[in-house]
C-alpha cells in the first residue's frame, strides 16, 4: 500500500538546507500535474528552500533529461508526472524509462532526486494519489520531501 510507513517528523527549515530546488514536471494530464506541483511547492516552502525552478516538458519520458539539467545547478531535484496504463505495452516503457532515468540522474550527478512520477491503472489512481480535496495521497509532497531529507542526511555525513 502506498502511504504506508510515511514519517510522521514533520518538515521544517532546517540550518542545512537545501536551499534551491529544480522540478521537471510532464504536461501530460494537467490538472493532476497541477496537484502534484502544488504538493512539491508546499513541502518546498515547508522545509524553507528559497529558490524553486519549475521546468515543464511534454511527458515523463523527457522528465529525467530535464531533471539532469536542474541536478546540475540545484541542491534537490524531483521529477513528477502522470502514467496511465493503456491497451499498449507504451505504458510499461515510459514507466521503466522516467524510473531509471530518475535514478540515473541521481547517481551520475550526486543529487538527491524524489521521484513523483504517478504509474498507475487507472485515471482515479492517480487522481487519489496526486494530492488536492478528497486524495489519499500527495506524491508531489511525498517525492519533494524524500529529495529533502535525503539531502539534509547526506549532509549530515563526515566529509
Amino acid at each position: 500500500m502506498a502511504g504506508h510507513g510515511t514519517p510522521t517528523t514533520p518538515l521544517t527549515p532546517a540550518a542545512d538546507g537545501p536551499r534551491s530546488l529544480g522540478i521537471a514536471a510532464a504536461s501530460w494530464h494537467a490538472a493532476l500535474m497541477d496537484r502534484l506541483l502544488d504538493g512539491a511547492r508546499r513541502a518546498a516552502a515547508n522545509a524553507g528552500v528559497d529558490q524553486v525552478t519549475v521546468v515543464r516538458v511534454p511527458g515523463s519520458f523527457e522528465v529525467p533529461v530535464a531533471a539532469q539539467a536542474l541536478a546540475r545547478t540545484h541542491d534537490v531535484v524531483v521529477g513528477l508526472g502522470v502514467v496511465v496504463r493503456g491497451e499498449t505495452s507504451h505504458f510499461e516503457y515510459i514507466s521503466a524509462a522516467a524510473t531509471e532515468g530518475l535514478a540515473r540522474v541521481a547517481l551520475d550527478e550526486s543529487t538527491p532526486v524524489g521521484n513523483g512520477v504517478l504509474t498507475v491503472n487507472t485515471m482515479a489512481q492517480a487522481e487519489a494519489r496526486a494530492g488536492g480535496p478528497g486524495a489519499d495521497e500527495d506524491a508531489g509532497y511525498a517525492a519533494t520531501e524524500a529529495a529533502i531529507r535525503t539531502f539534509r542526511a547526506l549532509a549530515s555525513l563526515p566529509q
